[in-house]
């Protein structure tokens, strides 16, 4: 991310002008350009002095090597700004009409994301996309993802990102599910959203294994001025590979058999449970190769009553427990000390 709001869209419109042989930008010319677009797309505008910093550090900073140059008008007056050779440009545009629709596509789907407390960085990047290309999304609202925008913990999300991207161990202070805070270091390695909440997971200075924290849970966190511990430990692009969430229990892979009903049998078909799964249509089972964790046992408990557990018999129990539990909850009738039964909601 540019170091400064805007930054890329800034030098993306200054490009254009520069490459525009029939005109003859001034200083002036180019922040009312650049101050049109930028209050169509953010309704933010800028400086003069804006402008010169930003020519200065595309002549300076930008890999390009820019030949732009400034020519006086004539003696006594302004000069305007463009390139040396007209054929430059820093970005190379053209498209295909299949990547264009392609890119469209995804201006689309990333604008719903706009103006969601985790996603405020997504800003810039959709409106670069659409400057640059010249690609605006349909104005109607056509796609629309689940997200939960009052989940706590997503104001977190952008800055946990930037440190796992750019290896800056953290201090975090964390809150358990119990309500027990703590401080600890952790070297962020990875970043995963797992059923609409954001995990981090890293290693712990402390302890030196890797740990697993839920966003909801970090109360706040800031840079440590330790070196970065980088990861040996874990193959992140396989580490989930055998479970279903973010769970990874130091346990063997086991076969779990579950059965559905008629009824909900061809969803789980069309939405495989995991990618290990293999179908049996005639007795409408599927077989996982799977960690048994507590994400197993929620997404099993999602399909219940449509759902039974075969094997292994151990998770079965485990399912037939919690079933038991749960449904004396829902019990009407209670004994008292008498041995007589009594409605729960009846006056005593």
């Amino acid at each position: 991310m540019p170091t400064n709001k805007n930054a890329q869209l800034r030098y993306q419109i200054l490009d254009r002008c520069f490459s525009d042989f029939k005109h003859k930008y001034t200083i002036n010319d180019l922040m009312d350009k650049v101050n049109d677009a930028l209050y169509d797309l953010t309704g933010t505008d800028i400086s003069v002095r804006q402008i010169r910093a930003d020519i200065k550090y595309m002549r300076d900073r930008i890999t390009y090597d820019v030949p732009s140059k400034a020519y006086p008008m004539a003696v006594g007056k302004k000069s305007y700004y463009r390139y040396e050779d007209p054929n430059f440009t820093i970005y190379n545009n053209e498209m295909s009409i299949e990547e264009v629709n392609n890119l469209r596509s995804t201006i689309q789907m990333l604008g719903r994301y706009r103006g969601t407390p985790a996603t405020a960085w997504f800003e810039e990047v959709i409106s670069n996309l659409e400057y640059r290309f010249g690609i605006k999304a349909n104005a109607e609202n056509l796609i629309s993802f689940e997200q939960n925008d009052k989940l706590q913990g997503l104001e977190h999300l952008s800055g946990i990102i930037d440190a796992t991207v750019n290896h800056q161990p953290l201090k975090l202070q964390y809150c358990t599910f119990k309500g027990h805070e703590f401080d600890t270091i952790c070297h962020p390695y990875y970043v995963k959203q797992y059923n609409n909440r954001w995990f981090l997971l890293g290693r712990n200075e402390k302890y030196g294994t890797i740990c697993n924290y839920a966003l909801n849970r970090i109360v706040s966190f800031r840079n440590v001025d330790i070196p970065f511990c980088k990861n040996t430990q874990i193959n992140f692009d396989t580490y989930f590979n055998d479970v279903i969430g973010v769970t990874v229990p130091k346990a063997d892979i086991e076969t779990i058999v579950l059965r559905f009903s008629e009824n909900r049998f061809p969803y789980v078909v069309s939405k495989p449970l995991h990618h290990s799964q293999v179908v049996n249509k005639e007795q409408r089972t599927v077989t996982i190769q799977v960690k048994p964790n507590n994400e197993l046992n929620q997404l099993i408990f999602s399909f219940i009553p449509d759902v039974e557990v075969l094997s292994p018999q151990s998770l079965r129990d485990t399912i037939k427990d919690k079933i038991e539990e749960n449904l004396k909850k829902y019990l009407s009738v209670q004994n008292d000390c008498t041995g007589q039964v009594l409605n729960r909601n009846a006056k005593i």
